[in-house]
């Protein structure tokens, strides 16, 4: 992919989207809501940090660098993750994205984080045979309300 530049702006290629991951969950693990899951999760933070860059890295530029299984990996964590609690973690990543990368990047960033999301929560929250639990949130809204 060949993204046009922004002054100051990352793209996304190995450099932006590692600055990007490092920043995001940065912020994620200083977010009131979404800090303490993250960080009662994740006992090796580098480590982390270079899976998700290698997720990232497989979701966008196809390098097939990541190996692991999101929807087990979230799974464990269910009973601590909500709709609501994506919808904030969709709207810090907006925030993230549009404040680092150019604007072509952080637009496609934050639709395949949507999709992802989307798929995620389809995994977790959806009883085949029975009732959904809460149909997820709008993507903007919950961060918005709290810190706009």
């Amino acid at each position: 992919m060949i993204w046009s530049v922004s002054v100051g702006k990352l793209e996304i290629d190995d450099i932006g989207l590692e600055s990007l991951v490092d920043a995001f969950y940065a912020r994620v693990r200083a977010d009131a809501a979404l800090g303490p899951i993250f960080n009662d999760a994740i006992g090796d933070w580098p480590e982390h940090l270079e899976k998700l860059t290698d997720f990232w890295s497989s979701v966008m530029l196809t390098s097939g660098r990541y190996k692991g299984q999101p929807v087990p990996a979230h799974m464990k964590h269910k009973a601590q993750i909500t709709p609501e609690l994506f919808a904030r973690w969709l709207a810090l990543w907006a925030q993230t994205t549009d404040a680092l990368m150019i604007p072509e990047a952080a637009a496609a960033l934050q639709d395949r984080a949507r999709r992802i999301a989307q798929s995620l929560q389809l995994a977790m929250f959806i009883r085949l045979g029975g009732r959904p639990v809460p149909h997820p949130c709008p993507t903007s809204s919950v961060l918005q309300a709290d810190h706009g």
